[in-house]
């Protein structure tokens, strides 16, 4: 099966590429270093109508698929904006989906213009500190008092809170334990009120410029309106999500492990020792070489499952494939990538460690290497559940 890009794909590619290139290495070493949010960043990709790509047209978006999109996060990430690009604008290209899916007329027409036109900044808040993964046992909840619920609860990794002024929340309003694992979670669209939210920032190892927050609601109050589908069904609408989370993913984890390769290619060219370029040498050639083959390999699963996604056919396997392969691969790039620069791969100014600290972020989250094998193990293989 073919993934070559059509011209309009790789039209979408470069004009991107252009707009990146407006931000170069040193404004993204700089976020790394101050920490200030890229608001200038994301601000550039709605005014040119990338924040809304893959929402419908009649809403402001451009009605494109996850193939367009992943085509945008990839060419964000490997651009040298990496994870910090890709984070600060992903809520924006994709996070709205469960609006777009399953909110009513009005809300959809309430909700998705202000976030493509980048007027609300939303973030998206799942985890929690007592549940990780297992997110059918979200502690969070929310009740519903007449017209509207009051949530009282604790979120944690959660992206963009900082900056946020709303928030995609899933709560629970049914008792845990009865029924389904599935059911009794509810999603709402919230506004976040700073007296009864608490947003702490955690001081984490990579991605600065985006911050990373505990979140701690206190009588948070929710009107009806801005509840999303039927009460108890969220955690439903948050699974029509993670296949094309999972693609979207692999595509920037792709896009920032070319960045390290093509950082490292260069050095290997221009450094000379022993009066030769290192990148004569087999040891520096070699694992650049099976870099390379890995990033390819972990592109073409990425962009077949956006396919299959876009023609409506299965890709859980594939998207969970390209994510761990992509999570891989770009790992081993970034590591390869800091040892042939040598000891200049532990400054600053080469960009590489950089890209191997942020490589770290979505090599874990939203879903460990282990649990998409776990996944492949029980729903290609057939073997036993093994937790």
């Amino acid at each position: 099966m073919s993934v070559d890009f059509t011209p309009e794909q790789q039209q979408i590619r470069d004009s991107v590429a252009r707009l990146c290139a407006e931000f170069g290495d040193q404004y993204w070493l700089e976020r790394d270093s101050d920490g200030r949010f890229p608001e200038e960043f994301c601000r550039a990709i709605a005014d040119h109508g990338y924040m809304g790509i893959a929402m419908p047209v009649e809403y402001g978006g451009a009605g494109l698929g996850i193939t367009e999109a992943a085509l945008l996060m990839q060419t964000i990430s490997e651009s040298g904006a990496g994870n910090g690009g890709v984070s600060s604008v992903s809520i924006g290209i994709f996070g709205m989906n469960p609006v777009v899916r399953f909110g009513t007329e009005e809300q959809k027409r309430r909700m998705l213009p202000p976030v493509i036109k980048r007027e609300d900044i939303a973030c998206f808040g799942v985890t929690e500190p007592n549940t990780g993964l297992d997110t059918t046992r979200l502690k969070t909840r929310a009740v519903r008092h007449g017209d509207r619920y009051i949530v009282h609860g604790q979120k944690i990794w959660i992206s963009t809170a900082q900056v946020a002024n709303k928030m995609l929340l899933i709560a629970r309003t049914g008792a845990e334990g009865v029924g389904k694992p599935v059911d009794g979670l509810t999603l709402f669209y919230a506004d976040i009120d700073r007296s009864k939210v608490e947003i702490r920032a955690i001081d984490k190892m990579g991605r600065k410029c985006v911050d990373s927050n505990e979140v701690f609601i206190d009588g948070l109050e929710i009107p009806l309106e801005n509840r999303i589908g039927e009460e108890g069904k969220g955690f439903r609408y948050l699974l029509h999500g993670i296949n094309p989370e999972r693609i979207l993913i692999a595509a920037g984890l792709v896009g920032l492990g070319r960045a390290a390769l093509q950082k490292a290619t260069a050095y290997a060219k221009e450094r000379v020792v022993f009066d030769r370029p290192i990148g004569m040498n087999q040891a520096i050639q070699h694992p650049l070489a099976h870099s390379w083959a890995e990033l390819a390999a972990a592109n073409l699963m990425a962009f077949r499952a956006a396919q299959l996604y876009d023609r409506g056919e299965e890709c859980g396997a594939m998207a969970n494939a390209a994510k761990y392969l992509a999570g891989e691969a770009t790992f081993n790039a970034c590591n390869n990538a800091i040892l042939t620069h040598g000891g200049m791969g532990y400054a600053k100014q080469y960009h590489v460690e950089r890209y191997l600290r942020e490589a770290l972020i979505h090599r874990l989250a939203p879903i460990t290497p282990h649990l998409i094998l776990c996944y492949i193990a029980e729903r290609v293989l057939g073997l036993p559940k093994s937790y």
